[in-house]
C-alpha cells in the first residue's frame, strides 16, 4: 500500500517535469500503476465479484472516452465538471466515504488518450508551464511522507482518491488546445449546471425533502433552519460550487457585453437564492472573498482604499458589541462550531514535527492522541483549515511547497488579466481559485475536489496561450 502511493505520486510528479516521450510514458506507468496497487489493496474485502463487474463496465467505458477525447479534447474538461456532483458512498481503506466514481472513469478515459498521444510522440510536455515544478515537488514531498506517516493507510486513500486522479486530470486539461468557443461552452455549462442545482436546492427547500446525507437529515430535525445540499453530499461542498459559479457570472457582468452582462446578473440573482438555502458559512465567506477580489481589480485605487477603511471600520463596530466580543474571546468554540480546538491543535502538531509533519493522513492520529480519544471519529478529528492541515502532515516543507503551487496559480490568473477574453478568462480562474482557498481555511477539502485542481489546469493553459509567441505576435499586429 504504502509503495503503492509513493510510486503513484512520484510518477506523477516526474510526469508533470520531464520533457521526452519515452521518460513520460514511463512515468505515466508508473502512475497508474501505483494507483492500480492502492485499489487493489484499499478494497473492500468481500466485494470482488461487484468490483469485477464494475471494472468490466467501467474499462469499455473508459476506453470509448478516450477515442472521444482524442477526437474533440475538450469533451474532457465537460466530461469532468458534469461528473463532479455525483458522489457514491463505498468502503475505502476499511471506512465509508463518498467518492466521485463517475469522475474516475472520465479521468481513466483521459489516461487512456495521453498515453496514446505520447505514444504517438505529441511534442507538447511541460504543459503546467510555471506550475510545474511546484506542483511536482508537492505531489512528491505528499507521496514520500507515507513512509514515516501514522495514518498511513488514511493518507494512500488521499492518493489513491485524489492527489494522483485529480493531479493527472490538471495535467490532461492543460494540455488541450486553446479554443474561445470551447472555452466559452464550458461556462454555460457551469452556470447552467449551477442554476439547475439552485433550483433543485429550492425544491429541497420547500418540500423539506434533503437527499443522500442523513447527518444532514438528522440535523434539519432539530436546527433552527433548513439546509439543502442539492445533488451534492454536503451543504458546504454545494455551496462552494454555487459561489465557483457566481464568481465567473460576475466577471462577466463586470466586463462582459451589455447583453451578456444583463443574463449573467440574472443568474448571479438566481444562484445567490440557492446559496442562501445552503446555510453555509464559509461559502458565504468564500463569496465575500471572490467579491471582494473582483472589486479590487475592478475599482480605481482610491474606491477600493474607501472600500477597506469602511469593512475595518464594520469589523470594529462589530467588536465593540459586547455580546460579540465575548463570543469571540471567551467562548471561541462555540462561535466557530467549535474549530478553534482543532486548529489550536493542529498548529500545537505542527510545530512539535517541523520538519516532515506527522505524514500524508496523519492529522486523525495525531489529533487524536493530543486530545483523547479516537482517531477513528472522523467528525470530531477531522480538520477543517487545510493550510493546518498541510502544515500538520507535511511540516514547514510542505506548506511551503503549497503556498509556493498555490500563489503561482494566482500569479499567473492575475498577471495578464484584462478585458479581452482571454484576460477575462484568467481572471474568472484566479477569483475561482481564490474562493477556494478561502473555503478551505473553514472547510479544508482543497485537495479532495476536483475544481481546484482542473482550475490550476485551466490557469496553465490560459497563461500558454496568452504567452505564446503567436498570442503576443497577434496582439503586436492589432489581431
Amino acid at each position: 500500500m504504502i509503495a503503492g502511493g509513493v510510486i503513484g505520486a512520484l510518477g506523477l510528479a516526474a510526469l508533470v517535469v520531464l520533457g521526452s516521450r519515452l521518460p513520460r510514458l514511463l512515468a505515466l506507468g508508473a502512475t497508474l500503476g501505483g494507483g492500480a496497487v492502492l485499489f487493489v489493496t484499499l478494497r473492500p474485502e468481500g466485494n470482488d465479484a461487484l468490483i469485477a463487474a464494475a471494472v468490466a463496465v467501467g474499462v469499455p467505458v473508459a476506453a470509448t472516452l478516450g477515442v472521444l477525447f482524442l477526437r474533440w479534447p475538450w469533451l474532457l474538461p465537460m466530461a469532468a465538471l458534469a461528473a463532479a456532483p455525483a458522489r457514491v458512498p463505498v468502503e475505502v481503506g476499511g471506512e465509508e466515504a463518498s467518492l466521485l466514481l463517475p469522475l474516475y472513469v472520465v479521468v481513466a478515459g483521459g489516461s487512456a488518450a495521453l498515453a496514446w498521444e505520447l505514444f504517438r510522440g505529441r511534442p507538447r510536455s511541460r504543459e503546467l508551464g510555471p506550475l510545474a515544478w511546484p506542483l511536482a515537488a508537492f505531489l512528491a514531498w505528499a507521496g514520500v511522507s507515507l513512509l514515516w506517516s501514522d495514518g498511513a493507510r488514511q493518507g494512500a486513500v488521499s492518493l489513491a482518491a485524489f492527489y494522483v486522479p485529480f493531479g493527472l486530470l490538471a495535467l490532461m486539461v492543460a494540455r488541450l488546445p486553446w479554443l474561445r468557443r470551447w472555452v466559452g461552452a464550458l461556462t454555460v455549462q457551469l452556470l447552467a449546471m449551477a442554476a439547475v442545482f439552485a433550483a433543485i436546492g429550492g425544491y429541497q427547500w420547500i418540500t423539506r425533502d434533503v437527499f443522500w446525507n442523513p447527518r444532514v437529515i438528522v440535523s434539519n430535525a432539530y436546527a433552527p433552519f433548513f439546509r439543502v445540499n442539492s445533488v451534492f453530499w454536503d451543504p458546504s461542498i454545494y455551496g462552494r460550487f454555487l459561489v465557483v459559479a457566481i464568481v465567473v457570472a460576475l466577471v462577466a457582468a463586470l466586463y462582459g457585453a451589455r447583453r451578456d452582462a444583463l443574463a449573467a446578473a440574472v443568474t448571479i440573482v438566481v444562484l445567490w437564492l440557492g446559496l442562501v438555502l445552503s446555510f453555509s458559512q464559509s461559502s458565504f465567506v468564500a463569496l465575500v472573498a471572490g467579491v471582494l477580489g473582483a472589486v479590487v481589480l475592478a475599482w480605481e485605487r482610491r474606491a477600493v482604499i474607501a472600500l477597506a477603511v469602511a469593512a475595518v471600520v464594520l469589523l470594529a463596530a462589530g467588536f465593540v458589541v459586547p455580546s460579540v466580543r465575548a463570543e469571540i474571546l471567551e467562548a471561541p468554540d462555540r462561535a466557530t462550531g467549535n474549530r478553534s480546538t482543532l486548529l489550536r491543535e493542529g498548529l500545537r502538531i505542527a510545530a512539535d514535527h517541523p520538519l516532515g509533519g506527522v505524514g500524508l493522513g496523519g492529522f486523525k492520529s495525531a489529533y487524536g492522541e493530543r486530545v483523547g480519544f479516537r482517531a477513528a471519529d472522523p467528525a470530531r478529528a477531522a480538520s477543517h483549515n487545510t493550510p493546518v492541515t498541510v502544515a500538520a502532515e507535511l511540516g514547514v516543507p510542505g506548506i511551503l511547497l503549497f503556498a509556493w503551487m498555490l500563489g503561482t496559480a494566482l500569479w499567473i490568473s492575475f498577471r495578464r488579466a484584462s478585458r479581452s477574453f482571454a484576460g477575462r478568462a484568467s481572471l474568472s480562474l484566479g477569483l475561482a481559485l481564490v474562493a477556494i482557498a478561502v473555503h478551505s481555511l473553514f472547510y479544508n477539502a482543497f485537495f479532495e475536489d476536483p475544481m481546484s485542481w482542473a482550475l490550476v489546469g485551466l490557469a496553465a493553459l490560459g497563461y500558454a496561450w496568452r504567452t505564446s509567441p503567436r498570442t503576443i505576435r497577434s496582439r503586436s499586429n492589432g489581431k
